[in-house]
């Protein structure tokens, strides 16, 4: 609308210029003043001259318009542009600038978000080495200024140091697997397996540990011999892992910790439940992450690298297969994951 107020004055202007020109000079006036139709040819004059404007401007206009809308279009990302993109509005530009803008945003958030995590990673993988290495200078320090010397003293000391040499050996252990496993160099050797009698044998294994922790430990199971096909060593690692946090975050007097299994036609379904005293909402989807803690004092108390999660994730991830985590917040966690049924 603009574009053709803009022509129709200009042609105008120009009207009134050729009408004075017409006036002002003494050899024309006898042709203003003897022709009749003079008027009317003042109006032809107008629309020839509107007419030519407009198809001139408008051809300077869409001219120079696609070549500004190229330059600006230019800035925007490949993806962003399209092949019918010579025909784009301003309007329409204006669009993706904004639709662009709040993509950057977006991405710049996340990228502070993932800087704040990489150093609470780098603080926390700090704090794992830095607490057995301390332990271990101290005693040996102690041991140096003459507590050698003292049978009771050597034997307690260097029992110590061992159990902090172990813990610097698991957290090096399980950083270097879990680097393997994001980069994919290991290979995962399948085997056919029965997954009741793994559970089993880990129950076994951690016994001890859940007396300790006052925790019962059962499987539940509508068979007595359910056969997977899995790496069963990597499997055993993450049966491990996650019946010892549960035990480690048991917080009643009769704590449970259950293993279900159940068969879903080529699947089998697999379920660690515990009534201990499970996870808040706002920190459940962190859960996986390395080094992260639930509860940071209780957690460092009793030990553990802190990648036992991030591990099973990414174990059962080489699988093809996801975990997944429910929990109520003092009332207890379930972690559940399938596995391929062998035939």
């Amino acid at each position: 609308m603009k574009f053709y107020r803009l022509t129709l004055v200009t042609s105008c202007l120009l009207t009134l210029v050729m009408f004075l020109l017409v006036i002002i000079f003494d050899s024309l006036k006898d042709i203003y003043y003897q022709t009749p139709f003079f008027t009317v040819g003042v109006c032809i004059c107008v629309v020839l001259i509107f007419i030519i404007n407009c198809v001139v401007l408008e051809l300077l206009f869409n001219y120079y318009g696609k070549k500004q809308v190229r330059r600006i279009s230019n800035l925007l990302p490949e993806e962003m542009v399209q092949k019918n993109d010579e025909n784009i509005t301003i309007k329409e530009l204006g669009e993706r600038f904004s639709d662009l803008n709040q993509q950057k945003a977006s991405e710049i958030d996340m990228m502070k978000e993932m800087e704040s995590y990489r150093k609470e990673y780098i603080g926390n993988v700090s704090h794992e080495l830095k607490t057995p290495l301390f332990s271990i200078q101290g005693y040996v320090e102690t041991l140096r200024e003459g507590g050698v010397d003292n049978l009771s003293i050597r034997d307690k000391y260097l029992e110590r140091i061992d159990i902090s040499v172990e813990r610097l050996i698991a957290i090096v252990t399980d950083l270097d697997l879990i680097n393997r496993l994001e980069a994919g160099e290991i290979n995962l050797n399948l085997s056919k397996f029965d997954v009741n009698l793994l559970v089993r044998e880990i129950f076994d294994l951690l016994d001890l540990e859940a007396v300790k922790n006052n925790t019962t430990l059962q499987i539940q199971t509508l068979h007595p011999q359910i056969f997977v096909t899995a790496d069963k060593q990597k499997m055993s690692q993450v049966f491990i892992n996650l019946i010892s946090n549960a035990i480690h975050y048991a917080n009643r007097q009769e704590a449970k910790v259950i293993v279900k299994t159940s068969v879903l036609k080529n699947k089998v379904l697999v379920e660690v439940i515990d009534n201990g005293m499970g996870i808040k909402p706002e920190i459940l989807p962190r859960i996986f992450e390395r080094f992260y803690r639930v509860e940071t004092s209780r957690s460092r108390r009793e030990g553990g690298s802190g990648l036992g999660l991030a591990i099973v994730k990414h174990i059962l991830e080489a699988h093809n297969e996801n975990i997944t985590v429910e929990s109520v917040y003092l009332e207890g966690t379930k972690f559940s994951f399938m596995l391929e049924k062998s035939k």
